[in-house]
Protein backbone atom coordinates (compact mmCIF):
# COMPACT_ATOMS: atom_id res chain seq x y z
CA UNK A 1 0.00 0.00 0.00
CA UNK A 2 2.68 2.18 0.99
CA UNK A 3 4.69 1.82 -2.10
CA UNK A 4 1.08 2.45 -4.39
CA UNK A 5 1.07 5.75 -2.46
CA UNK A 6 5.22 6.88 -3.37
CA UNK A 7 4.79 5.47 -6.93
CA UNK A 8 1.93 7.75 -6.80
CA UNK A 9 2.91 10.70 -5.78
CA UNK A 10 6.53 10.15 -7.91
CA UNK A 11 4.47 10.21 -11.15
CA UNK A 12 2.63 13.28 -9.52
CA UNK A 13 5.98 14.98 -9.04
CA UNK A 14 7.25 14.24 -12.57
CA UNK A 15 4.59 15.58 -13.95
CA UNK A 16 4.87 18.60 -12.61
CA UNK A 17 8.57 19.22 -13.44
CA UNK A 18 7.82 18.21 -17.02
CA UNK A 19 5.07 20.41 -17.32
CA UNK A 20 5.67 24.51 -18.76
CA UNK A 21 4.49 26.64 -16.02
CA UNK A 22 1.16 28.49 -17.10
CA UNK A 23 1.76 31.66 -18.83
CA UNK A 24 0.15 34.74 -16.64
CA UNK A 25 -0.15 37.93 -18.91
CA UNK A 26 2.38 38.57 -21.62
CA UNK A 27 5.85 37.79 -20.64
CA UNK A 28 8.63 39.80 -23.06
CA UNK A 29 12.59 38.31 -23.16
CA UNK A 30 15.45 40.99 -23.36
CA UNK A 31 18.14 38.37 -23.63
CA UNK A 32 21.62 40.28 -24.52
CA UNK A 33 25.40 40.78 -23.62
CA UNK A 34 25.22 42.46 -20.09
CA UNK A 35 28.72 41.71 -18.83
CA UNK A 36 31.26 41.86 -22.35
CA UNK A 37 32.23 43.51 -25.32
CA UNK A 38 28.62 44.84 -25.90
CA UNK A 39 27.43 45.63 -22.28
CA UNK A 40 27.31 49.62 -23.05
CA UNK A 41 26.43 48.92 -26.71
CA UNK A 42 22.97 47.27 -25.52
CA UNK A 43 23.10 45.85 -22.11
CA UNK A 44 21.17 46.86 -19.56
CA UNK A 45 20.34 49.87 -20.89
CA UNK A 46 17.96 47.88 -23.63
CA UNK A 47 16.24 46.44 -20.74
CA UNK A 48 15.23 50.17 -19.42
CA UNK A 49 14.30 50.81 -22.88
CA UNK A 50 11.93 47.93 -23.47
CA UNK A 51 10.79 48.97 -19.74
CA UNK A 52 9.74 52.19 -21.01
CA UNK A 53 7.99 50.74 -23.99
CA UNK A 54 5.68 48.59 -21.60
CA UNK A 55 4.96 51.79 -19.27
CA UNK A 56 4.39 53.90 -22.57
CA UNK A 57 1.92 51.35 -23.83
CA UNK A 58 -0.13 51.09 -20.70
CA UNK A 59 1.26 48.11 -18.51
CA UNK A 60 -0.63 45.80 -19.93
CA UNK A 61 -2.50 44.53 -22.97
CA UNK A 62 -5.74 42.72 -23.85
CA UNK A 63 -6.48 42.52 -20.16
CA UNK A 64 -3.67 40.67 -18.93
CA UNK A 65 0.08 41.91 -17.57
CA UNK A 66 3.18 42.51 -19.33
CA UNK A 67 5.99 41.36 -17.54
CA UNK A 68 9.20 41.56 -18.40
CA UNK A 69 12.29 38.98 -17.74
CA UNK A 70 16.32 40.07 -18.95
CA UNK A 71 19.39 37.30 -18.89
CA UNK A 72 23.06 37.75 -20.26
CA UNK A 73 23.56 35.73 -23.12
CA UNK A 74 27.48 36.25 -22.40
CA UNK A 75 27.73 36.27 -26.31
CA UNK A 76 27.62 32.41 -26.10
CA UNK A 77 25.39 31.03 -28.84
CA UNK A 78 25.01 27.18 -26.92
CA UNK A 79 23.97 29.87 -23.84
CA UNK A 80 21.73 32.07 -25.79
CA UNK A 81 19.73 29.09 -26.62
CA UNK A 82 19.46 27.29 -23.53
CA UNK A 83 17.95 30.29 -21.71
CA UNK A 84 15.53 31.08 -24.64
CA UNK A 85 14.31 27.17 -24.78
CA UNK A 86 14.35 27.55 -21.22
CA UNK A 87 11.98 30.40 -21.25
CA UNK A 88 9.79 29.41 -24.25
CA UNK A 89 9.22 25.99 -22.93
CA UNK A 90 9.13 26.29 -18.70
CA UNK A 91 8.46 30.25 -18.28
CA UNK A 92 5.98 31.16 -21.11
CA UNK A 93 7.94 34.01 -22.73
CA UNK A 94 6.03 35.00 -25.72
CA UNK A 95 8.31 36.92 -27.41
CA UNK A 96 12.20 37.24 -27.37
CA UNK A 97 13.97 40.65 -28.48
CA UNK A 98 17.35 42.58 -28.07
CA UNK A 99 19.52 39.36 -28.86
CA UNK A 100 22.69 41.39 -29.50
CA UNK A 101 25.66 39.08 -31.23
CA UNK A 102 24.47 37.17 -34.56
CA UNK A 103 25.50 33.98 -33.61
CA UNK A 104 23.65 34.02 -30.80
CA UNK A 105 20.58 35.70 -32.89
CA UNK A 106 20.69 33.33 -35.77
CA UNK A 107 20.64 30.09 -32.65
CA UNK A 108 17.63 31.86 -31.08
CA UNK A 109 15.83 32.18 -34.20
CA UNK A 110 16.00 28.59 -35.17
CA UNK A 111 14.83 27.87 -31.88
CA UNK A 112 12.33 30.06 -32.23
CA UNK A 113 11.09 28.95 -35.66
CA UNK A 114 10.79 25.67 -34.04
CA UNK A 115 8.68 27.11 -31.33
CA UNK A 116 6.65 28.84 -33.09
CA UNK A 117 7.59 32.14 -30.65
CA UNK A 118 8.40 35.74 -32.18
CA UNK A 119 11.50 36.66 -31.76
CA UNK A 120 12.94 40.56 -32.78
CA UNK A 121 16.28 40.90 -33.14
CA UNK A 122 17.59 44.94 -32.91
CA UNK A 123 21.14 44.44 -31.70
CA UNK A 124 22.67 41.65 -34.23
CA UNK A 125 23.63 42.87 -37.72
CA UNK A 126 23.58 40.17 -39.81
CA UNK A 127 21.60 40.58 -42.66
CA UNK A 128 20.85 36.82 -43.09
CA UNK A 129 18.54 37.14 -40.07
CA UNK A 130 16.06 38.35 -42.67
CA UNK A 131 17.63 37.08 -46.15
CA UNK A 132 18.60 32.96 -46.26
CA UNK A 133 18.06 32.68 -42.45
CA UNK A 134 14.59 34.15 -42.65
CA UNK A 135 11.61 32.53 -40.74
CA UNK A 136 7.55 33.38 -40.41
CA UNK A 137 8.02 34.63 -36.36
CA UNK A 138 11.62 36.31 -36.98
CA UNK A 139 11.78 40.15 -37.57
CA UNK A 140 14.91 42.28 -37.90
CA UNK A 141 14.60 45.38 -36.64
CA UNK A 142 17.01 48.57 -36.22
CA UNK A 143 19.83 48.50 -38.71
CA UNK A 144 21.45 45.41 -40.44
CA UNK A 145 24.93 44.78 -41.83
CA UNK A 146 23.47 45.60 -45.83
CA UNK A 147 22.20 48.71 -44.39
CA UNK A 148 25.44 49.73 -42.96
CA UNK A 149 27.44 49.03 -46.11
CA UNK A 150 25.10 51.02 -48.18
CA UNK A 151 25.43 53.93 -45.47
CA UNK A 152 28.95 54.49 -44.44
CA UNK A 153 30.66 51.99 -47.19
CA UNK A 154 28.61 53.44 -49.67
CA UNK A 155 29.33 56.82 -48.94
CA UNK A 156 32.97 57.03 -48.28
CA UNK A 157 34.18 55.21 -52.02
CA UNK A 158 31.74 58.06 -53.05
CA UNK A 159 33.87 60.42 -51.00
CA UNK A 160 37.40 58.96 -52.78
CA UNK A 161 38.03 56.26 -49.96
CA UNK A 162 38.08 53.82 -53.02
CA UNK A 163 41.17 50.94 -51.64
CA UNK A 164 39.89 49.32 -48.64
CA UNK A 165 41.14 46.68 -45.90
CA UNK A 166 39.09 45.10 -43.55
CA UNK A 167 39.69 44.46 -39.66
CA UNK A 168 37.08 41.68 -38.93
CA UNK A 169 35.65 40.29 -35.65
CA UNK A 170 36.16 36.57 -36.17
CA UNK A 171 32.59 35.53 -36.21
CA UNK A 172 29.32 35.66 -38.15
CA UNK A 173 28.58 39.25 -37.67
CA UNK A 174 32.01 40.40 -38.79
CA UNK A 175 32.25 38.20 -42.21
CA UNK A 176 28.51 39.90 -42.65
CA UNK A 177 29.89 42.93 -42.09
CA UNK A 178 32.67 42.40 -44.44
CA UNK A 179 31.17 40.69 -47.17
CA UNK A 180 27.92 43.10 -47.56
CA UNK A 181 30.85 46.50 -47.31
CA UNK A 182 32.97 44.70 -49.47
CA UNK A 183 30.52 44.35 -52.37
CA UNK A 184 29.14 47.88 -52.30
CA UNK A 185 33.26 48.86 -52.78
CA UNK A 186 33.32 46.72 -55.40
CA UNK A 187 30.04 47.73 -57.07
CA UNK A 188 30.68 51.58 -56.80
CA UNK A 189 34.28 50.97 -58.66
CA UNK A 190 36.91 50.44 -55.47
CA UNK A 191 38.93 47.90 -54.55
CA UNK A 192 39.61 45.69 -51.92
CA UNK A 193 43.29 45.13 -50.70
CA UNK A 194 42.56 42.57 -47.77
CA UNK A 195 41.40 41.82 -44.65
CA UNK A 196 42.56 40.38 -40.97
CA UNK A 197 40.32 38.50 -38.58
CA UNK A 198 41.10 38.98 -34.69
CA UNK A 199 39.24 37.12 -31.87
CA UNK A 200 36.05 38.53 -30.14
CA UNK A 201 36.87 40.78 -27.31
CA UNK A 202 40.76 41.10 -28.63
CA UNK A 203 42.91 43.52 -25.65
CA UNK A 204 45.83 43.67 -28.37
CA UNK A 205 44.97 44.74 -31.89
CA UNK A 206 48.74 45.31 -32.87
CA UNK A 207 49.57 42.83 -35.51
CA UNK A 208 46.45 43.16 -37.00
CA UNK A 209 46.84 47.24 -37.55
CA UNK A 210 50.07 46.48 -39.00
CA UNK A 211 48.73 44.93 -41.51
CA UNK A 212 46.09 47.51 -41.99
CA UNK A 213 48.88 50.46 -42.13
CA UNK A 214 50.99 48.31 -44.34
CA UNK A 215 48.41 47.14 -47.24
CA UNK A 216 48.61 51.20 -47.65
CA UNK A 217 44.80 50.96 -48.46
CA UNK A 218 42.83 54.25 -48.00
CA UNK A 219 40.23 53.36 -45.36
CA UNK A 220 40.28 50.63 -42.68
CA UNK A 221 36.83 48.95 -42.26
CA UNK A 222 36.52 48.04 -38.76
CA UNK A 223 34.13 45.18 -39.56
CA UNK A 224 33.18 44.48 -35.65
CA UNK A 225 31.76 46.76 -32.94
CA UNK A 226 31.32 47.47 -29.26
CA UNK A 227 34.80 47.46 -27.04
CA UNK A 228 36.25 46.12 -30.09
CA UNK A 229 35.51 48.92 -32.66
CA UNK A 230 36.85 51.76 -29.38
CA UNK A 231 39.68 49.85 -29.12
CA UNK A 232 41.04 49.20 -32.52
CA UNK A 233 40.09 53.25 -33.08
CA UNK A 234 42.51 53.74 -29.81
CA UNK A 235 45.03 51.71 -31.19
CA UNK A 236 45.11 52.70 -34.50
CA UNK A 237 45.89 56.54 -32.79
CA UNK A 238 49.08 54.78 -31.21
CA UNK A 239 50.27 53.42 -34.12
CA UNK A 240 49.53 56.58 -36.30
CA UNK A 241 47.18 55.16 -38.79
CA UNK A 242 44.94 58.06 -38.81
CA UNK A 243 47.89 61.07 -38.95
CA UNK A 244 49.69 58.67 -41.95
CA UNK A 245 46.89 59.25 -44.27
CA UNK A 246 44.43 56.53 -43.78
CA UNK A 247 40.99 56.91 -43.12
CA UNK A 248 39.44 54.45 -40.28
CA UNK A 249 35.79 53.89 -41.09
CA UNK A 250 33.51 52.86 -38.22
CA UNK A 251 31.09 49.96 -39.73
CA UNK A 252 29.14 49.44 -36.32
CA UNK A 253 29.68 52.34 -34.16
CA UNK A 254 26.96 53.63 -32.01
CA UNK A 255 26.67 56.98 -29.72
CA UNK A 256 28.16 54.46 -26.73
CA UNK A 257 31.09 53.68 -28.48
CA UNK A 258 31.62 57.64 -29.10
CA UNK A 259 30.86 58.65 -25.70
CA UNK A 260 33.31 55.98 -24.33
CA UNK A 261 36.26 56.87 -26.67
CA UNK A 262 35.84 60.75 -26.36
CA UNK A 263 35.39 63.28 -29.20
CA UNK A 264 39.22 63.39 -28.93
CA UNK A 265 39.75 59.84 -30.26
CA UNK A 266 36.51 59.90 -31.84
CA UNK A 267 36.61 63.02 -34.37
CA UNK A 268 36.42 62.72 -37.59
CA UNK A 269 35.03 58.97 -37.79
CA UNK A 270 32.12 58.69 -40.36
CA UNK A 271 29.09 55.71 -39.06
CA UNK A 272 25.85 54.89 -39.74
CA UNK A 273 22.96 54.88 -37.21
CA UNK A 274 18.92 54.67 -37.35
CA UNK A 275 18.56 56.79 -34.73
CA UNK A 276 20.02 59.64 -32.94
CA UNK A 277 18.99 61.70 -29.58
CA UNK A 278 18.92 65.28 -30.83
CA UNK A 279 17.90 64.85 -34.37
CA UNK A 280 13.92 66.38 -33.91
CA UNK A 281 11.93 66.21 -31.25
CA UNK A 282 10.80 63.44 -31.02
CA UNK A 283 13.79 61.39 -30.53
CA UNK A 284 14.82 64.31 -27.88
CA UNK A 285 11.39 63.76 -26.46
CA UNK A 286 12.46 60.23 -25.90
CA UNK A 287 16.12 60.78 -24.75
CA UNK A 288 15.18 62.61 -21.96
CA UNK A 289 12.85 60.91 -20.96
CA UNK A 290 15.97 57.72 -21.34
CA UNK A 291 18.56 60.15 -19.56
CA UNK A 292 16.31 60.82 -16.74
CA UNK A 293 16.52 57.02 -16.11
CA UNK A 294 20.21 56.38 -17.05
CA UNK A 295 22.27 59.41 -16.96
CA UNK A 296 23.20 58.37 -20.48
CA UNK A 297 21.46 59.44 -24.60
CA UNK A 298 20.14 55.98 -25.94
CA UNK A 299 21.88 54.75 -29.13
CA UNK A 300 20.35 53.16 -32.12
CA UNK A 301 20.32 49.65 -30.67
CA UNK A 302 18.53 50.68 -27.19
CA UNK A 303 15.77 53.04 -29.08
CA UNK A 304 15.12 50.34 -31.23
CA UNK A 305 14.65 47.88 -28.44
CA UNK A 306 12.13 50.34 -27.31
CA UNK A 307 10.52 50.47 -31.25
CA UNK A 308 10.32 46.98 -31.26
CA UNK A 309 8.79 46.27 -27.80
CA UNK A 310 6.02 48.85 -28.44
CA UNK A 311 5.20 47.04 -31.91
CA UNK A 312 4.69 43.93 -30.23
CA UNK A 313 2.46 44.99 -28.07
CA UNK A 314 0.50 46.72 -30.87
CA UNK A 315 0.29 44.12 -33.20
CA UNK A 316 -1.15 41.93 -29.81
CA UNK A 317 -3.65 44.08 -29.19
CA UNK A 318 -4.19 44.58 -33.21
CA UNK A 319 -4.86 40.49 -33.71
CA UNK A 320 -6.85 40.56 -29.78
CA UNK A 321 -4.83 37.41 -29.18
CA UNK A 322 -0.76 36.55 -28.73
CA UNK A 323 -1.04 33.33 -30.96
CA UNK A 324 2.29 33.90 -32.96
CA UNK A 325 0.53 33.41 -36.67
CA UNK A 326 -1.87 36.24 -35.93
CA UNK A 327 0.50 38.68 -34.14
CA UNK A 328 3.05 38.07 -37.13
CA UNK A 329 0.66 38.62 -39.62
CA UNK A 330 0.41 41.91 -37.73
CA UNK A 331 3.39 43.38 -37.13
CA UNK A 332 3.74 42.97 -40.61
CA UNK A 333 0.89 45.11 -41.48
CA UNK A 334 1.27 47.52 -38.91
CA UNK A 335 3.29 51.19 -39.73
CA UNK A 336 6.16 51.93 -37.28
CA UNK A 337 5.87 55.48 -36.09
CA UNK A 338 7.33 56.18 -32.71
CA UNK A 339 10.25 57.85 -31.32
CA UNK A 340 12.68 55.44 -33.74
CA UNK A 341 11.20 55.41 -36.96
CA UNK A 342 8.73 57.43 -38.22
CA UNK A 343 7.14 55.93 -41.88
CA UNK A 344 8.56 52.26 -40.56
CA UNK A 345 7.21 49.41 -42.46
CA UNK A 346 7.61 45.34 -42.09
CA UNK A 347 8.14 43.43 -45.09
CA UNK A 348 7.28 39.78 -46.00
CA UNK A 349 10.72 38.54 -44.66
CA UNK A 350 10.38 40.20 -41.67
CA UNK A 351 12.82 42.89 -42.28
CA UNK A 352 11.71 46.49 -40.36
CA UNK A 353 12.27 49.29 -43.09
CA UNK A 354 13.10 52.93 -42.23
CA UNK A 355 15.65 55.59 -42.97
CA UNK A 356 19.27 55.67 -41.44
CA UNK A 357 21.24 58.56 -41.11
CA UNK A 358 24.87 58.88 -41.82
CA UNK A 359 27.06 61.02 -39.46
CA UNK A 360 30.83 62.61 -38.62
CA UNK A 361 31.84 62.59 -35.29
CA UNK A 362 32.35 66.50 -34.38
CA UNK A 363 35.60 67.89 -33.44
CA UNK A 364 35.98 68.63 -29.51
CA UNK A 365 35.52 72.25 -30.78
CA UNK A 366 32.19 71.98 -32.29
CA UNK A 367 30.36 70.02 -29.62
CA UNK A 368 28.38 72.63 -27.72
CA UNK A 369 26.66 70.72 -24.94
CA UNK A 370 26.74 67.23 -23.70
CA UNK A 371 26.12 64.27 -26.24
CA UNK A 372 26.37 66.72 -28.70
CA UNK A 373 28.33 63.96 -31.19
CA UNK A 374 27.22 64.18 -34.22
CA UNK A 375 26.54 66.25 -37.48
CA UNK A 376 24.55 64.96 -40.13
CA UNK A 377 26.04 64.27 -43.70
CA UNK A 378 22.98 62.56 -45.32
CA UNK A 379 20.22 60.65 -45.23
CA UNK A 380 20.12 57.36 -46.47
CA UNK A 381 16.41 56.15 -47.45
CA UNK A 382 14.98 53.05 -46.06
CA UNK A 383 14.48 51.35 -49.53
CA UNK A 384 18.32 52.09 -50.86
CA UNK A 385 19.61 51.20 -47.50
CA UNK A 386 17.53 47.66 -47.17
CA UNK A 387 16.95 45.40 -50.11
CA UNK A 388 12.61 44.14 -50.78
CA UNK A 389 11.85 40.87 -49.77
CA UNK A 390 12.33 39.85 -53.05
CA UNK A 391 15.86 40.52 -53.09
CA UNK A 392 16.58 39.24 -49.46
CA UNK A 393 17.36 35.89 -50.22
CA UNK A 394 14.51 34.75 -47.51
CA UNK A 395 12.88 31.74 -48.83
CA UNK A 396 9.57 33.06 -47.59
CA UNK A 397 8.94 34.92 -50.64
CA UNK A 398 9.51 32.61 -53.18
Amino acid sequence: MKFAHLSSAVAVCSLFLAAPVAAQGVKIGILNDQSGVYADYGGKWSLEAAKMAIEDFGGSVLGQKIEIVSADHQNKPDLGASIARKWYDVDGVDMITELTTSSVALAVQELSKEKKKIDIVVGAATSRITGDACQPYGFHWAYDTHALAIGTGGALVETGGDTWFFLTADYAFGYALEKDTAEIVLAKGGKVLGAVRHPLNSSDFSSFLLQAQSSKAKIVGLANAGLDTANSIKQAAEFGIVAGGQKLAGLLLTLAEVHGLGLQAAQGLVLTEGYYWDRDDKSREFAERFFKRTQRMPNMIQAGTYSATLSYLKAVKAAGTKDSDAVAKKLKELPVDDAFAQGGKVLANGRMVHDLYLFEVKKPSESKKPWDYYKMLATVPGDKAFPTAAESGCPLTK
